[in-house]
């Protein structure tokens, strides 16, 4: 099944655990990819039912629930379950490398990093783990190097532009050429649904032009603002050197998805999380 009015985004409701793929990835034969939905899983109330918030765990979700959540999903997308390596997010704009020594980190053992926003690798079997309820996920592929990364940009690192960090990250480590680069702006909360302060609106005016900001922010008065994450990011790719017809956006919203997807703006902050998945095989 797609989404209502989307060829971007396609998600299958006849397997155990659903998950979204996005077809311009799934036409890289050397990778495998998927970003849950809240289906599938074992957690309960607020949490149901497939809860991937491993960092903290929330009152009434166990460490047990969300270890048999990873390993549901895992088996559906088909990655081993100690293969997964997990951020440690913090909205900032560290990006790590990782390989076959980080397998496991962030669920199964310690992790001996932290604010580590995006993950980045040229190893097989090593399946890079990002988390979300409404902010950005960024995939990111070298066709060429077949190098892979995997990065969280909440607006502050929107703002900050993580994704152009990742781009020159995947440069510097693995000599990846940025017109290479396949990027998918995967499912987040859209312009419609995601109103804005003053304040937050002035950090993007510090850093966009004008003509972005066309597209970036609806002036609603009284100091509110709507904010487009997604043109935002694609502005932050195109700075990054990637071609347009690179930059593809899922334009699945997590909370016009609320069914479906967890909304922490939607929710209240009542809500497990998502988690978005890349491996090279």
């Amino acid at each position: 099944m797609k989404f209502k009015n989307n060829s971007h985004a396609q998600i299958d409701f006849t397997i155990d655990v659903p998950y979204i793929t996005f077809p311009v990835l799934s036409d890289i034969p050397f990778i495998q990819h998927g970003f849950s939905t809240r289906l599938g899983g074992v957690s309960s109330g607020n949490f149901a039912t497939m809860n991937l918030g491993s960092d903290a765990v929330p009152d009434g979700d166990t460490t047990e629930n969300i270890k048999e959540n990873f390993c549901r999903i895992a088996n559906c997308i088909g990655f081993d379950p100690q293969s997964i390596v997990v951020s440690k997010q913090v909205h900032k704009t560290n990006i790590l490398r990782v390989d076959d020594k980080d397998r496991g980190k962030g669920i199964w053992k310690e992790r001996d990093y932290d604010e580590i926003d995006g993950l980045i690798t040229n190893t097989p079997n090593v399946t890079l783990v990002t988390k979300y309820a409404d902010c950005v996920p960024l995939f990111f592929v070298d066709t060429k190097m077949k190098t892979i990364g995997l990065t969280h940009s909440g607006w502050r690192g929107t703002v900050m532009k993580i994704g152009k960090i990742t781009v020159d990250r995947m440069q510097e480590e693995f000599g990846s050429n940025p017109e290479d680069i396949i990027a998918v702006i995967g499912p987040s909360i859209c312009k419609d649904c995601y109103e804005i302060g003053h304040e937050v609106a002035t950090e993007f005016q510090k850093v966009f032009s004008q003509n972005e900001l066309n597209d970036i922010l609806y002036d609603k008065g009284n100091g509110k603002y709507l904010c487009d994450l997604w043109a935002a990011n694609r502005s932050v790719l195109s700075e990054a050197g990637l071609r347009k017809e690179n930059i593809h956006t899922s334009q699945v919203c997590t909370a016009c998805n609320s069914d479906l997807l967890f909304s922490h703006r939607k929710t209240g902050g009542k809500r497990g999380s998502l988690a978005a998945f890349l491996a090279l095989k």
